[in-house]
Order: C-alpha cells, then sequence, then structure tokens
C-alpha cells in the first residue's frame, strides 16, 4: 500500500482489484457464532434466537405474521399470528390486537385476547385487558391485568379454543377471584 510519505510510483504491476457496482447487502448478526451457509450467501433465512422489531414510531394496522420472533415498541392494531415464537411487548409498546403465539411477555400495553402454546408472561410495568388461554402464566407486582385465564395443558387443541374449552366453561376464572396457592 503507498503512503503519502512513501517516495516513487505505483508499481502498475500490481491493479487495484476490480470491484462491483452494487455491493451485496451486508449480513448483520449479533453473535460471534459461526453463520450458517445459507445465511452467509443473502438469503433471508434468520438463525434462530433473532427477531423482527416493529419500533417505537412505527404504527401497524393489520395482521401480523410470520416464522420469526417480534418485538414491539412501537403502535399495532388487528392481529399478531406468531405460533411457533415469542411476541414482547416493550415498554413503549402499544397493542390493540388478539394474539396468538408459543409465548408472550408484557411489558407495554396490550388490549386483546392472548393465547400461547408456552407461557404468558406480564411484567411489572406491563398492562393486559383480554382473555388469556395459555399453558403457564405469570403476573408480577405492579401489573395490570383484567380479563380471564383458561390454563391449558399442553397439546390441548392446537388452534387456540378446543373441545377442552367448550367440555370445560368453568376453567376460564375472573382475575378479582384468583386463587392464592
Amino acid at each position: 500500500m503507498w503512503k503519502p510519505n512513501q517516495a516513487g510510483p505505483i508499481s502498475p504491476s500490481t491493479p487495484e482489484p476490480t470491484r462491483p457496482g452494487t455491493a451485496p447487502a451486508p449480513t448483520i448478526y449479533e453473535s460471534s457464532t459461526p453463520k450458517p451457509a445459507a445465511a452467509t450467501a443473502g438469503s433471508p433465512v434468520l438463525p434462530s434466537g433473532e427477531q423482527a422489531t416493529i419500533g417505537k414510531s412505527l404504527f401497524v394496522k393489520g395482521e401480523v405474521s410470520g416464522s420469526e420472533s417480534l418485538y414491539i415498541d412501537g403502535k399495532v392494531e388487528g392481529t399478531i399470528n406468531l405460533p411457533g415464537n415469542r411476541v414482547t411487548v416493550g415498554r413503549n409498546g402499544q397493542v390493540a390486537a388478539n394474539i396468538l403465539a408459543r409465548e408472550v411477555v408484557v411489558l407495554g400495553k396490550v388490549r386483546g385476547n392472548v393465547t400461547a402454546s408456552d407461557r404468558v408472561d406480564i411484567r411489572s410495568e406491563g398492562s393486559l385487558t383480554g382473555d388469556v388461554a395459555a399453558a403457564r402464566i405469570s403476573i408480577e407486582d405492579g401489573a395490570y391485568f383484567k380479563g380471564g385465564i383458561d390454563i391449558r395443558k399442553p397439546g390441548d387443541g392446537k388452534n387456540g379454543h378446543g373441545a377442552v374449552a367448550a367440555a370445560e366453561p368453568a376453567a376460564v376464572i375472573p382475575s378479582a377471584n384468583l386463587p392464592l396457592k
């Protein structure tokens, strides 16, 4: 490489490598683990653990569906359908939608019914108004929750409202009458 304090011309026998007119889209990863071959080739496949983000200034109206986890810090109205993934509503997030996911974490405000195949976690600064159907639920001190809870065993009804819910209507417990264990 030529430096300004070097004397003499640049050698013509070592031409600069040709650069393509359009650079390939960079692949960005947060971790230092080796990248899968499909992801390094520029395909839209994301490694597990990655999540999409709806930022503070974004407003989404309609149906959100896909096959990766989602972090919401903006506003969403409609439906969120990510059955095998996690939906996290951030501190600034405001969701007026029914949510279907494997796991739902609420740090902001959610208005709508939540169906999770695994768990629903309402953190201390979170607010959820709507019915919850999940295998597990966690409500921290200071969190706001108004609605019914339907605790389901894993594998009971894939569509969110299976035969178990229809056969046992007493399984929905109003939040004011939750027994303490």
